[in-house]
């Protein structure tokens, strides 16, 4: 193996072949710029004979972006002057070398894909670039022809041949053996390229590094044509942590770099996909959760902050008062003993029932446990509202109220009724720094008619506490539970 393997990326090329993605511009500098960050080698901008957007855009990502910046070509004369012309670092050009190929989509035989493989290398060559080579479908190519073929781009310059497994029907042993035999055969850089048709891409990656491979392509979040590609995520922290191989990446951007792309991809990652999933670092089971307070190796094989994600204790069913114990600290509450207890036994009850009990769900039953403040201790209180929400008009809220004795007042505008009445509560009691981080809303009973909860994270000069407020209208289930976290906020 490898001591160092590349990371080639492919999020902006076959990624956004992805059904449904289409990525603008500025989209695709922002992803870039992002993967060059995490220290991605080489960066597949696009292809830029597909049409004078795409051109653009791999024409603006090789200006802008700092990092070896490839262009993707057929075997064709067009296609190469076509990236030439984009001002990338690298041409990538590709032919089907696959009897299923050449005779249904090339319709050319055998020696005429061969001429054309190497005159599209030699062509890249004398125009002064380096060039990486792809047999398509070369998993299902007959091999001697296949041979025949990278032996040819070999001579002809080509820097790295990539091998393709287009339609990802290769499996883990299989795949080492087959790039085992052609390593003995060519002597340039070997790269491989992995579709997940069957769920192995990675595994598939990982085996052609093991059998020589000193380059991956990869896409962010698995994204790709049909079941996508290889998880740039998985390959590095398994090349980085299973196989003690270094690459160039910085895994400490990898967590945010995932979010970036889902976020302007609208491809959602599931919540169980390794290493960037919400669940990939999130512990419920009691016995977890209490083995690893004292050691978090025992139930992680990689520590969250290794990819910039972090640690979760998830309150449910299968919690133990050791994990409720441990979130409660986390969001600054403190409980006696017996407290404690009780406050366990209701997260159980509800998780029984079905219910998802989130970290706003645990302070509420916290709250009911432990009480709220006190209506004399109370820095903040609502003493009047009112509320104008005209068709085709921002809404307008005034606010009356009570703050550390004095009568304060206010009225704003915003973006919708909830919005506009949080605004004006937030201006009457006059802290600045006070934010409303997070709000959630649910409808306890269902209906139409069903009580409004609400639950939200306020914060205060590097302080924050959560708070919950139930009514019959959700304007006022708002109030009352920022009310109530202003309480808890001041109070701090």
């Amino acid at each position: 193996m490898a001591g160092k393997i590349k990371i080639f990326d492919t999020t902006l090329r076959d990624g956004e072949q992805t059904p449904g993605v289409a990525l603008t511009v500025d989209n695709k500098i922002q992803i870039a710029q992002a993967l060059a960050d995490m220290g991605v080698d080489i960066i597949e901008a696009g292809f830029p004979m597909n049409s004078e957007f795409e051109f653009q855009a791999v024409k603006k990502i090789a200006k802008e972006v700092d990092t070896t910046i490839c262009g993707l070509a057929r075997a064709l004369q067009p296609d190469i002057d076509s990236c030439i012309k984009a001002d990338v670092n690298l041409v990538h050009t590709f032919i089907s070398t696959s009897p299923q190929h050449l005779k249904y989509q090339m319709n050319k035989t055998q020696d005429e894909v061969y001429e054309m493989a190497v005159k599209a290398v030699e062509y890249v060559v004398d125009h002064g670039l380096p060039c990486i080579f792809s047999p398509m479908d070369a998993t299902r190519s007959d091999f001697s022809y296949l041979l025949r073929v990278c032996k040819g781009v070999e001579e002809a310059g080509a820097k790295v041949i990539n091998v393709p497994d287009t339609v990802g029907v290769m499996y883990p042993s299989q795949m080492r053996e087959f790039i085992a035999k052609i390593r003995k055969e060519v002597k340039i850089d070997l790269d491989v390229h992995c579709h997940n048709d069957f769920g192995m891409a990675v595994a598939n990656t990982l085996a052609a590094v093991e059998a020589g491979c000193n380059q991956t392509q990869v896409a962010v979040n698995g994204l790709g044509e049909r079941a996508g590609n290889a998880d740039l995520e998985q390959v590095v922290m398994a090349l980085e942590v299973l196989y003690k191989i270094k690459t160039n990446i910085k895994t400490e951007n990898i967590y945010k770099t995932s979010k970036l792309v889902e976020r302007l991809t609208g491809v959602r990652v599931m919540p169980n996909f390794p290493i960037v999933g919400d669940n990939a670092f999130a512990h419920e089971s009691g016995i977890h959760v209490h083995a690893m307070l004292k050691k978090a190796e025992t139930f992680e094989a990689l520590k969250p902050e290794m990819v910039g994600a972090r640690r979760r204790f998830v309150i449910g069913k299968h919690v133990g008062i050791h994990g409720v114990d441990a979130k409660l600290k986390e969001i600054g509450m403190d409980v006696s003993k017996e407290q404690l207890n009780d406050i366990t036994k209701k997260v159980k009850d509800l998780g029984g029932m079905g219910k998802k009990v989130f970290e706003e769900d645990l302070v509420a039953i916290a709250e009911d446990v432990i009480g709220k403040v006190p209506e004399k201790e109370a820095i903040v209180e609502l003493i009047d509202m009112k509320l104008n929400f005209e068709l085709g008009e921002k809404p307008v809220a005034s606010i009356v109220l009570n703050v550390r004795g004095k009568e304060k007042k206010a009225t704003e505008e915003g973006v919708g009724p909830v919005d506009a009445t949080l605004s004006a509560i937030r201006s009457a009691v006059g802290e600045k720094d006070i934010t409303l981080d997070e709000f959630h809303l649910d409808a306890i009973t269902g209906g139409s008619d069903a009580l409004a909860d609400v639950t939200i994270k306020v914060s205060n000069a590097g302080k924050m506490t959560l708070a919950r407020g139930v009514h019959e209208d959700v304007v006022m289930a708002s109030v009352i539970a920022f009310i109530n976290g202003l309480n808890r906020i001041l109070k701090i």
